[in-house]
């Protein structure tokens, strides 16, 4: 594999959150953009340095819920995530030590009934100063500590907002099986751990969410079957969490299409959503580029 092709290494994205409706984690919404990843994402790069863009187009008509439905819902966000990757020469418990931190820029766009509102700028910034990946022949694997940070702006009377008000924690592991025959098989597999967001006394449950892929390679190109799996495996707690308990729980599913040319590396994807519970349920559209220097 050349090196850009390993450089579809452990991802997050941007933060986008609804919250005006209290249902499955604060706003229905997550820290983490489900379906971010996809080939490869569990082989570290070599040594080096590579920049990121991210780039997601999501569009939601219905919010899926045990209550009574929200009427005339419509969600849209337009998200560009930029983040930097630095692999190190340094070896770790026989892995190899790497670090990454995100910049996050969304624009969303929301209406409930008679009510709507946008929001746009810099979301959540995410780092990671302690990644470490091994690889054993066929296999890969990652491990690391993804930390959001509550950058971005955020006003509990807003119905839209860029970020979140909290501090989420999320350990990640990541594998990649690609044999010699150029067949794949990836996950990324994620715990998010939640802390309070002070201005509403809300905390957001634990989550639980895998990305994955099924793909076949034939040189630079590569195309598979790939999304997300989403579980909240704690309720909502707080003052704030007035409507009790509620868990939510999405799949995304869709095609994926890589090509990678020199330093350059460009990725295009579909995901629909589908067994959805107490988030809003919709499509996205993924292009995003990789580049090593």
């Amino acid at each position: 594999m050349s090196r850009i092709a390993y450089a579809s290494v452990l991802a997050s994205a941007f933060a986008c959150t609804l919250s005006g409706a209290a249902l499955a984690t604060e706003g229905g919404g997550g820290a983490y953009a489900n379906g971010a990843e996809s080939f490869m994402t569990g082989a570290l790069p070599p040594p080096g340095f590579y920049a990121l863009s991210y780039n997601q187009y999501y569009t939601a008509g219905e919010f899926k819920n045990d209550a009574p439905p929200f009427a005339d819902f419509d969600l849209t966000v337009a998200a560009t995530i930029f983040r930097a990757v630095y692999v190190t020469d340094v070896s770790i418990l026989g892995g190899t030590w790497a670090m990454h931190a995100f910049l996050p820029f969304a624009k969303v766009d929301v209406g409930m009934g008679a009510a709507s509102d946008n929001a746009s700028g810099l979301g959540d910034i995410i780092i990671d100063p302690f990644i470490i990946g091994w690889h054993f022949g066929e296999f890969h694997l990652i491990t690391g500590l993804d930390i959001y940070l509550p950058t971005g702006a955020y006003d509990k009377n807003d119905l839209a907002n860029v970020g979140r008000n909290y501090t989420t924690f999320t350990p990640v592991l990541a594998a990649t099986w690609l044999n010699a025959e150029g067949y794949e098989a990836s996950f990324k597999l994620m715990y998010d751990i939640n802390t309070e967001n002070t201005a509403t006394d809300y905390t957001s449950g634990n989550e639980l969410h895998a990305d994955f892929i099924l793909a076949k390679h034939w040189g630079p190109l590569a195309v598979g079957l790939g999304g997300y799996a989403y579980k909240q495996v704690t309720g909502d707690s707080g003052a704030g969490a007035v409507l009790g308990d509620f868990k939510g729980q999405a799949v995304g599913l869709g095609p994926q299409l890589s090509y990678g040319a020199g330093n350059l590396q460009v990725t295009a994807k579909y995901q629909s959503e589908f067994a959805v519970e107490n988030k809003p349920e919709g499509d996205k559209f993924w292009l995003n580029l990789t580049l090593a220097f």
